[in-house]
């Protein structure tokens, strides 16, 4: 492996002490989809450490539970549901939950999604609608919970997790990259419907981000490589370099950004 190809093994993660500090963050009421492991893991625990009020959801019930648990500990306002955020019905009455628990939602960040590879002729209707509700429609039937709540408070934002897979025409997921497509559209639309509202909304891309998932099924020496060749700076892109973006996003740093795309892929696309 050359030299530049190594660069894009794992690092040394900096953990929340390293992060921005936003202020107004302190006490906001939080919502993360998928937030017991990988990028949501990195967010979760970067908004607990902003004083957040933080609820989150996730299929791995003993990975939530353990991060909740830890986090708690450490003084955090911290609320976790198993919840398979497919399930349109259970999925909104814990958004409600957790509301009535923290406070209205005034951050929502639908980070929850499944990369599992796919051929074209491999998806039937029923595996086509699917991957559709786990990587875009509890998108759009959370921002129907929660947008209510923000209208109510005066305000809020909504982050929207896309993807640079279509965007490098990347193979093997045709419909997964459909829907990290179709998740612009659905950020500008909202963005367009709830803005007078003061309800901002945007897209935030991740690169191909190496987390524990990433380098276990799809990184190998020839990943690496193409890494190395295809982004513009060296090294990994971490869970916390998106958690970072995340942070200013749900701040009122951003107050005046809404339906944009924040891409951070280390310069690919």
């Amino acid at each position: 492996m050359s030299p530049a190809a190594s660069s894009a093994a794992p690092a040394a993660e900096p953990g929340p002490a390293a992060l921005a500090t936003y202020p107004d963050l302190r006490g906001r009421s939080v919502l993360i989809s998928g937030g017991a492991t990988g990028i949501g893991e990195a967010l979760t625990r970067a908004f607990a450490a902003q004083g957040a009020r933080v609820a989150f959801v996730d299929l791995a019930r003993e990975a939530g539970e353990a991060l909740a648990a830890e986090l708690a500990g450490q003084g955090a306002t911290i609320r976790f549901a198993p919840v398979d955020v497919t399930d349109a019905a259970a999925y909104q009455a814990a958004i409600r939950a957790a509301a009535e628990a923290h406070g209205p939602i005034t951050a929502l960040l639908n980070n929850a999604a499944n990369d599992q590879r796919h051929g074209v002729g491999e998806v039937g209707p029923d595996r086509f609608d699917s991957i559709v509700a786990v990587n875009l429609k509890h998108a759009f039937v959370a921002a129907q919970a929660a947008a209510p709540m923000m209208r109510a408070a005066g305000g809020g934002t909504i982050v929207n997790f896309g993807s640079i897979s279509w965007m490098m025409a990347g193979a093997g997921y045709p419909v997964y990259a459909a829907c990290k497509a179709a998740t612009h559209g659905l950020t500008r639309s909202l963005a367009r419907d709830l803005g007078r509202d003061r309800i901002r909304v945007n897209t935030l891309v991740p690169g191909w981000v190496m987390t524990e998932k990433q380098l276990r099924l799809w990184v190998d020496d020839a990943a690496r490589e193409q890494i190395a060749r295809s982004q513009c700076l060296p090294g990994p892109v971490l869970p916390w370099n998106i958690a970072q973006m995340a942070l200013f996003l749900a701040s009122d740093a951003s107050a005046m950004c809404s339906a944009q795309n924040f891409i951070v892929d280390g310069g690919w696309v």
